[in-house]
């Protein structure tokens, strides 16, 4: 599993990285436009003022009859830090600040300066200002130009908070985008993590199972290589080798119907299938078995067919495994019935025997993979357990559900329970009342 982990920390982290660079990207872009777009606005504004205060000023063209009239500037002049004066020739005609350049050098433009705004200790705290020159025109001749300055206080403090935003905020989601990423990785790991333990459990399980009988099949052929002292005992060993190979071919069969059937079918692999005449076929196979082992075998099957969509070989090996252990585990004189009725909307299939049955200690767990009940019997029985498992997951595979029910030294009961398919016209309902119970 720390592969696992180790796969899905790369992938939340490509996945951070990847959404994290796009975020900062997006970040920077969504701040730049932010800054270009106030800084706009409060240039507009600036300009408004400017035209404002141009308009309503009294100018002449003889700088020294020359005067503001303060009390024309409008409310906006109230945020400027100062206002200007230039004549036609960019000389310095009035100024409302300290240490005025005499000399306009520049044009129409707008900048953004720098100032000392006061001495505190030995510290001089700084002020950015914005500043804004254009010409001041009468009867279209430039006779002077004015230059107004506003400070950037308020848009700074704005962009402060927006750089404080995004200086939280990003980390804040990229701690989310790996969470997010951290999430998704699993999920998408899901089926490979699936695919992956059931190769680890199939592995597991044929290992724990084939080493003894490969140990088996070693030991006897080392003894049948020998020069043979006995030639029956030589034949002995080879039938040996024989049986267990067969054993072991089961096995491997079974292991890899384990490993290909896990989940459900595909729709398309289902088709339409008569259940009493696919349960009729088992029971003509199994009741020469039943007389050989003197043993009651009884159908209960209804007459009219019941039809369902399902995968007919795989639904057979489903109720053979369960006969097989009914049979198995039945002695002489016993007797094993085979049931079939409809409940709602359920086909039912009971394999009911009068065997030795199953502690209950043991129930919960009889559809576990290898799984035996009683060790040493199953081993002289030739069973893997496996064939509970094989059915349980056949019958998951078609949505339907496997249960057990057993009294220790009386009997078991196995019942499995299938959908009946709404788009299927089933010819007959059968009656669950009426075939409610048979005696064993």
């Amino acid at each position: 599993m720390f592969a696992f982990a180790r796969s899905r920390r790369n992938l939340a982290c490509l996945f951070a990285l990847s959404m994290g660079s796009i975020l900062v990207v997006f970040a920077a872009i969504a701040y730049y436009l932010g800054v270009e777009n106030q800084l706009e606005v409060f240039d507009e504004e600036l300009y408004s003022t400017s035209k404002t205060i141009a308009a309503n000023a009294e100018y002449s063209l003889d700088a020294k009859r020359s005067q503001l009239n303060k009390d024309d500037i409008p409310a906006l002049g109230s945020q400027l830090v100062y206002i200007r004066w230039y004549n036609s020739q960019k000389k310095l005609v009035k100024s409302g600040s300290k240490n005025p350049p005499k000399q306009l050098t520049i044009g129409s433009s707008f900048q953004t300066i720098q100032i000392n705004d006061r001495q505190i200790g030995a510290t001089t705290t700084k002020t950015w200002l914005r500043e804004l020159t254009i010409p001041v025109i009468r009867n279209e001749v430039t006779i002077g130009y004015l230059q107004i300055a506003a400070p950037l206080t308020p848009l700074r403090e704005s962009l402060n908070r927006a750089r404080l935003f995004l200086t939280l905020g990003v980390p804040v989601t990229l701690g989310l985008i790996g969470i997010t990423g951290w999430f998704l990785g699993g999920l998408a790991m899901q089926p490979t993590r699936r695919a992956y333990e059931q190769l680890q459990r199939f592995t597991a399980d044929a290992s724990h199972e084939l080493r003894a009988p490969v140990a088996a099949v070693l030991s006897n052929a080392q003894v049948a290589l020998m020069p043979p002292e006995d030639a029956l005992e030589q034949r002995f060993r080879l039938e040996n080798i024989e049986e267990i190979a067969k054993s072991m071919r089961t096995l491997i069969g079974n292991l890899l119907f384990l490993a290909r059937h896990e989940g459900a079918l595909d729709n398309a692999a289902l088709k339409s299938i008569d259940l009493v005449e696919l349960l009729r076929s088992l029971y003509d196979e199994y009741q020469q078995q039943a007389t050989a082992q003197n043993l009651h075998f009884t159908p209960h099957l209804p007459e009219q067919p019941l039809y369902l969509q399902a995968d007919a070989d795989l639904l057979k090996q489903a109720v053979v495994n369960l006969l097989a252990n009914a049979f198995k585990y039945t002695p002489p004189g016993g007797k094993v019935g085979l049931r079939l009725f409809q409940r709602a909307h359920r086909a039912i299939i009971q394999v009911e025997d009068s065997g030795i049955g199953i502690p209950s200690e043991n129930l919960p767990y009889i559809f576990e993979r290898f799984y035996r009940v009683d060790t040493v019997r199953s081993r002289q029985t030739g069973g893997f357990g496996l064939g509970l498992a094989i059915s349980q997951q056949i019958i998951q595979a078609h949505q339907g559900e496997i249960t057990a029910n057993s009294v220790l030294g009386q009997g078991s009961i196995l019942e499995i329970q299938l959908p009946l398919s709404s788009g299927i016209r089933q010819k007959s309902r059968v009656n669950s009342r009426a075939i409610k119970g048979f005696d064993l």
